[in-house]
């Protein structure tokens, strides 16, 4: 049988099939997403949610010219496939593969880089807007799932576009899931048109009205519209989307291809904004995904058996887990912990802690903001609330953080997963920016543990305080203990791992392992480097600033975040305001004014010098020609050590 989708090099090559071949076009994307997310890992389930929903997209626009754009992005490996992207797909999320989100660096096609959610009603709206200003006839479309549309960006974004005079068409891909099952209001106000008698009676009027109305224009639109009013009082009274200003159609299959591109060559023109409601199975064409779409929405590699489904092991146990076990342990004895989490209960390790306290358990759904400012009335009313988010997705909630919890003097504890580099989710998931956005804020307090003991100890000093914190850990495994004891954390107090007397590494959180090990490669050359776990980034550890910066020696401050504003920054300002020597003071972390793409965690680090060997350089090159004396005077002691009485004398001449 042929292959349709080795002949398709762009959407143009796609657009020459006829509909009757679209789905066998969407089997064999299937089962290539199926292919290379099994060796690669990535978001499985929504992609395969919206195979024919994209290939309908495609179809009836000319997204070479139209613009089309993605809320998340997670969904867009379809896309990818059709708009030339094929060869690059093979190392989806790898170093010089394709990224698993829109990319502007790699198509035409992709309007923005993107990686979160509630963006793109307000994007598309900017660009409709700019469009009716230059007078160009360029269509805007925006594909937004039910879970994102709850993202106040993106009623904002509504609000706004109700006013517009020209085409502009959000399709709402609801498929009832975010990572985790939609939360909130919202999600039971779409489940009434999903479940409603009168779905399958509108869908069935839609197609018998089709046929006898031309393919394109007014007309079928009105059609449309004309049904739809005929049920909007029987199926929703008060229609949300019909208030902001939106021609509200659907709900409709997102699975029925030929019906897709009837209604979207209907809508595609309409010089009014649009919302089309399409329904899709999380999973689709997929057994275990459907079955489990969290589990599959961003799997690591696996295999298939038979009917068993393997996912490969990362190796170890993970920070993530750590924390899952730290708060768990500490909310037994602790009735006041409450945790919350936007969207991700899953990814942020909570799922046992709703399991075991699900009184004392919030998932907000993706509002980042929302769930801080919870936080700080939770707070305020005597509770001690943990809100669990991805670095990366903090930054969405920085003025809830300044306003709702700093400035109120509340203690929220911030346990910040995905902290540093990411690995394969890449530029928009670093999270490379929370020590500089969160240490000028009054009243708050920075820590990172370094290890499992420590996660636990950090965690108990945090909840401990009458201030807010942020706790810092990557997405990793967490090292063996890096001591045979774990001291409490003292607030401000950092801890010596190593003596050195050639140099010293000051680490913070996940870094400190590697510094160890660096310390120790170096020793082997006679350089004897001392490590200090910072455990602080705010309040910094002044005493011990003062005896390590007065020794004379070089000072390597090592952290899995940008240089600019972060840890190193904190040592640096400390120790000019503190009056101490900073000249040999090297900050070693993410460099300046440039985005780390896609790859493994491992080649990240390597890339950024943040790995072993890239500390080891790092150390050398700050001794300068004093490493190879060092090293030339350890060779010479050991030698004497092991022929004390003539190894230094020369030969005798004969």
């Amino acid at each position: 049988m042929t292959k349709l989708l080795e002949s398709i090099g762009c959407p143009t090559d796609f657009k020459r099939l006829p509909v009757n071949q679209l789905v066998s076009l969407a089997k064999e994307i299937r089962l290539r997403i199926i292919d290379v997310v099994g060796r690669n890992g990535g978001h499985l389930a929504s992609n395969l949610g919206v195979v024919e929903l994209t290939l309908a997209l495609h179809y009836v626009f000319d997204f070479a010219n139209d613009r089309l754009l993605w809320d998340v992005g997670h969904q867009c490996y379809t896309h990818k496939l059709l708009t030339g992207r094929q060869e690059g797909f093979e190392r989806l999320r790898k170093r010089r593969g394709v990224s698993g989100f829109p990319n502007i660096h790699e198509s035409e096609y992709d309007q923005f880089t993107v990686g979160h959610a509630g963006t793109a009603i307000a994007t598309a709206m900017g660009l409709a807007m700019g469009e009716a200003v230059r007078k160009t006839d360029r269509r805007v479309v925006a594909l937004v799932g039910d879970a994102s549309i709850v993202n106040g960006l993106s009623f904002e974004g509504m609000n706004m576009a109700g006013g517009l005079n020209r085409q502009l068409l959000v399709v709402l891909n609801d498929n009832s899931m975010s990572i985790a099952p939609t939360q909130g209001a919202m999600a039971e106000y779409l489940a009434k048109f999903r479940t409603s008698e009168l779905y399958e009676e509108v869908k069935r009027k839609v197609g018998r009205v089709l046929p006898r109305l031309p393919v394109v224009g007014q007309g079928m639109f009105d059609a449309l519209d004309a049904i739809k009013e005929g049920f909007k009082a029987t199926v929703s009274p008060h229609q949300i989307f019909d208030a902001l200003g939106f021609v509200y159609v659907g709900p409709t299959d997102g699975h029925d291809i030929p019906h897709l591109i009837d209604l979207l060559a209907t809508l595609k023109d309409v010089q009014r904004p649009v919302l089309l409601h399409v329904h899709t199975e999380k999973g689709r064409g997929c057994t275990y995904a459907t079955a489990d779409p969290t589990r599959f929405h961003s799997t690591k590699p696996f295999k298939v058996e038979g009917d068993h489904v393997s996912i490969a092991s990362s190796g170890g146990k993970s920070f993530t887990r750590a924390f899952s076990d730290a708060i768990c342990a500490l909310a037994e004895d602790n009735p006041r912990l409450f945790a919350v989490t936007a969207a991700m209960p899953d990814g942020t390790g909570l799922v046992e802690f709703a399991k075991r306290f699900p009184d004392r358990f919030l998932d907000c759904g993706i509002a980042e903001s929302g769930a801080v400012a919870m936080a700080g009335g939770l707070a305020k009313a005597g509770l001690t609330p943990i809100v669990a988010i991805y670095s990366t997705f903090l930054q969405r909630s920085y003025d809830q953080i300044a306003q709702e919890v700093s400035l109120q003097q509340l203690p929220v504890v911030f346990c910040l997963d995905r902290a540093g580099l990411v690995g394969s989710d890449g530029s928009v998931h670093h999270g490379s920016y929370d020590i500089g956005f969160l240490r000028s804020l009054p009243n708050m307090v920075l820590m990172a543990p370094a290890d499992e003991p420590e996660m636990l100890e950090a965690l108990r000093l945090a909840v401990s305080l009458e201030q807010a914190t942020a706790i810092r850990y990557p997405r990793d495994v967490v090292p063996d203990p890096l001591a045979e004891t774990t001291p409490p954390f003292v607030l401000g107090r950092s801890r010596r791992l190593r003596d050195g007397n050639d140099a010293t590494l000051i680490a913070y959180g996940s870094t400190v392992a590697t510094a160890l090990d660096a310390a120790e490669q170096l020793a082997g050359s006679g350089i004897q480097v001392g490590v200090v776990n910072a455990r602080f980034a705010k309040p910094l550890d002044r005493q011990m600033l003062t005896s390590v910066l007065n020794q004379g020696h070089p000072v390597l401050t090592v952290e899995d975040h940008m240089r600019e504003g972060g840890f190193g920054s904190a040592v640096l300002e400390t120790a000019q305001e503190m009056g101490l020597p900073t000249a040999q003071l090297t900050r070693l972390g993410l460099p300046q004014d440039r985005f780390i793409e896609h790859g493994s965690r491992a080649e990240q680090l390597a890339e950024t010098g943040l790995n072993l060997a890239g500390l080891v350089a790092a150390v050398r090159g700050a001794l300068g020609t004093r490493a190879e004396d060092i090293e030339q005077a350890g060779r010479i002691a050991a030698q004497t050590a092991k022929n004390p009485r003539g190894s230094a004398q020369p030969k005798a001449q004969t």
